[in-house]
C-alpha cells in the first residue's frame, strides 16, 4: 500500500557514512527530508546532494535534518561524497544512508518498476516532528529537484502549523495567508486581530509574522 499524507513514517534502522540510523530516534523533534537517489556517482544525483550540502543553513535555521538514501554500500558513499565536495564546491555532512538490500526503498514504495527495477525515483518526503508525512513528491530519474520549492514548502508547511491557515498559489514568507472557511468571521477577529480582507465570503486573507 502506499504512503500517504498523514501516514506515520516507516521506522527502519540502517547504515549511514556517518553510523547507524534508527530513522525516528534521527528525526527527534525536529522536521526532516528525506530523499532518494537512483545511485552514487550519478550526475544529476552528485548536484543534488551537493545542493543539499550547501543549504545546510537554511534547512538548520527551519530545524530540518535532511536525511539521503542511495541503494549503494557505505564504503562507495564515502567514495563519492569526495567527489560531491570537489565538484559542488561543498562540505556534505548530512547522512546518506546505505539502503544496499533496497529494503528502506520497497518500504517507502521508492522503486518504479517502469522507471528501473533496482534504482529508486528521486523520491522527496517531508516527515514532521510528529514523525507523520506531510508531503511526498516523485521526480524521474532524469529530473533535479528545485530546492526553492522544498525550501518554499516546508516554510508554508510551519506556517499553516503555527497560525492556522492556508497559503494560496506560489506562497512566499512574507506573503498574505487565507483563513480556512472553517474558521468563522467571529472567530476570524479574535484569531486574527491584525485585521483580515474578505474578498470573497470563502476567501478571506490577512498577515502573520
Amino acid at each position: 500500500m502506499s504512503l500517504l499524507l498523514g501516514d506515520i513514517a516507516p521506522n527502519f534502522q540502517i547504515d549511514s557514512q556517518n553510523g547507524k540510523i534508527d530513522f525516528h530516534e534521527f528525526i527527534g523533534n525536529s522536521w526532516c527530508f528525506f530523499f532518494s537517489h537512483p545511485a552514487d556517482f550519478t550526475p544529476v544525483c552528485t548536484t543534488e546532494m551537493g545542493r543539499t550540502a550547501q543549504l545546510a543553513s537554511e534547512f538548520k535555521k527551519r530545524n530540518v535534518k535532511p536525511l539521503g538514501l542511495s541503494t549503494d554500500s557505505v564504503e562507495k558513499h564515502n567514495k563519492w561524497i569526495l567527489d560531491i565536495n570537489d565538484t559542488q564546491k561543498t562540505h556534505l555532512e548530512f547522512p546518506i544512508v546505505a539502503d544496499t538490500d533496497q529494503k528502506v526503498a520497497k518500504l517507502y514504495k521508492m522503486i518504479h518498476p517502469e522507471q528501473s527495477g533496482t534504482a529508486t525515483v528521486r523520491s522527496v518526503f517531508i516527515i514532521d516532528p510528529n514523525k507523520k508525512i506531510r508531503l511526498t513528491m516523485t521526480y524521474p530519474m532524469s529530473v533535479g529537484r528545485n530546492f526553492d520549492e522544498i525550501l518554499r514548502v516546508i516554510d508554508a508547511l510551519q506556517t499553516t502549523d503555527k497560525f492556522g491557515v492556508a497559503t494560496p498559489a506560489d506562497w512566499k514568507v512574507g506573503n498574505r495567508v487565507i483563513i480556512p472557511p472553517s474558521v468563522t468571521d467571529e472567530d476570524a477577529k479574535k484569531k486574527f486581530p491584525q485585521g483580515f480582507e474578505t474578498i470573497r465570503p470563502y476567501l478571506r486573507t490577512t498577515e502573520v509574522k
